[in-house]
């Protein structure tokens, strides 16, 4: 889409107001709207001033001006305005220099594809994630210097058979007993289905919802594959969407991996390819119908696994999902069909365009602009030095020894360890320019002294079980 474009749709959906929408570095939309008449066709060169110290891991004060310059190609109408309003996503630059400003996400996303194009592998990345999340009755949370708690509320809760609900109908679906059931047990299709539609409105290609593995509102919207900054973009719009019509019915989203203590939490499994003049890259007669460049893929994303890790399960909470002796994805091996595999080959199709991997490790907290491109850059590591994957684990790990489980690496067991692993393995990162040293110290600086730090000086609940009476 043009500029002159851009306001032919404005014009003809009678939108008086754009609302400009970036991501900041932890992956959370930013907005501010106005009025269509303070736009022409210049802004899409030179873009609109913002505080850039405002941002959350952005400039310091004494550099804070920074521009928004929206891209024409986002264009679309935002569903949740009371009046109709034109959206668009903007990138990013420094006022002075005029340059892409390197702590912008989608800037990230947009070098990480022009790079891949440089290697002469292929031209294109595929994404498809499987995010999942939870839909809540209500939440309550509070830590200060007398209190530490907690409360989630869910019709659906398992907790919930016995409550006072004029009448209690049951069909409360039970821990680990959310996958498929049909209603009256799974009490959010409609709702679901209200997501899907308003996601349809806005461009994005859904493939199938449905109820997850876990009680109280465990569920789960896939969309279909997208080149990686177009995902990027489709991610932002999902979870703006997702949470909005729930607040729109008087529920609550989140995205948090593990808000409900002994069920399933929420990843966000990816699929991904690498394509090339409209062919696929990954399909050959390897092992799980892999080519050679499907297999070194896999082995760079295994090897680089720990330190993609610090941006792909970027919350101290993604650890208590990626727990080991459980489903959770935690083996940093290869396999055709095991779900506990960090890297698995989906089987569904013998089609050579549906050959891919899943890499499973991360979840919907995570920034997709910049986990999904640092996916890329291990893949793309993977294949020019040829790095073997290892063997595959193809058995049921329940029915393995703890010696033999222990062959096998495993992802990081906290956010200081990933963090660990990507201050000691990023020069995979920075080839190309793609991520750059200050966006990387920033990363980890920021989970460090406003995440890390400020847990472990808090009391936690469960400290009181423990120690009180010692």
């Amino acid at each position: 889409m043009t500029p002159k474009e851009f306001f032919d749709f404005a014009k003809k959906h009678g939108a008086e107001m754009v609302d400009l929408k970036f991501t900041d570095l932890l992956g959370t939309w930013q907005h501010c709207s106005f009025p269509i008449e303070t736009w022409d066709e210049g802004t899409f060169k030179e873009g609109v001033g913002f505080d850039g110290s405002s941002i959350r891991g952005w400039q310091g004060i004494h550099v804070s001006d920074m521009m928004a310059v929206p891209d024409p190609d986002t264009t679309c109408l935002d569903p949740f305005f009371a009046r109709p309003t034109v959206s668009v996503i903007a990138n990013v630059v420094d006022p002075i220099t005029r340059e892409d400003y390197s702590r912008d996400p989608r800037h990230v996303a947009r070098k990480g594809e022009a790079y891949l194009k440089t290697t002469g592998i292929g031209d294109t990345a595929h994404i498809g994630p499987e995010p999942e999340f939870f839909i809540f009755d209500e939440v309550r949370y509070n830590q200060n210097q007398h209190l530490g708690m907690y409360e989630i509320e869910s019709v659906e809760g398992a907790w919930n058979t016995a409550r006072f609900e004029e009448p209690n109908l049951g069909y409360k679906p039970s821990f680990k007993g959310g996958y498929f059931p049909v209603s009256p047990t799974d009490t959010y299709h409609d709702l679901r289905g209200e997501m899907v539609y308003e996601m349809r409105k806005v461009g994005i290609i859904v493939e199938a919802h449905h109820h997850e593995v876990a009680t109280a509102g465990q569920s789960e919207i896939d969309m279909q594959y997208q080149p990686l900054v177009k995902m990027g973009d489709q991610f932002m719009w999902y979870k703006y969407i997702v949470k909005n019509v729930a607040r729109r019915s008087g529920k609550t989203v989140t995205f948090m991996p593990k808000p409900i203590f002994e069920d399933n939490g929420s990843g966000m499994h990816t699929h991904f390819s690498l394509w090339k003049g409209g062919k696929p890259l990954f399909a050959g007669d390897g092992y799980a119908g892999l080519s050679d460049i499907g297999l070194y893929a896999a082995g760079g994303i295994l090897k680089h696994a720990p330190a993609i890790l610090a941006f792909a399960a970027p919350t101290t909470n993604s650890y208590r999902r990626l727990v080991p002796g459980f489903e959770a994805p935690v083996n940093l091996c290869l396999s055709a069909r095991n779900r506990s595999a960090s890297v698995r080959i989906p089987m569904y199709s013998p089609n050579p365009k549906a050959k891919r991997l899943e890499f499973r490790c991360p979840d919907p907290t995570c920034n997709g602009y910049i986990t999904w491109t640092a996916i890329l850059m291990a893949a793309i590591d993977g294949i020019q030095n040829r790095i073997d994957p290892g063997e595959p684990l193809d058995r049921d790990i329940y029915e393995m020894t703890a010696e033999e489980l222990a062959g096998y690496r495993k992802t990081p067991g906290s956010l200081e360890e990933a963090l660990q692993a990507l201050e000691a393995d990023h020069a995979f990162l920075t080839k190309g320019g793609v991520f750059t040293s200050d966006l990387i110290e920033t990363w980890i600086a920021w989970k460090r002294e406003k995440e890390l730090t400020e847990l472990a000086l808090r009391p936690h609940p469960y400290e009181f079980y423990l120690y009180y009476d010692s």
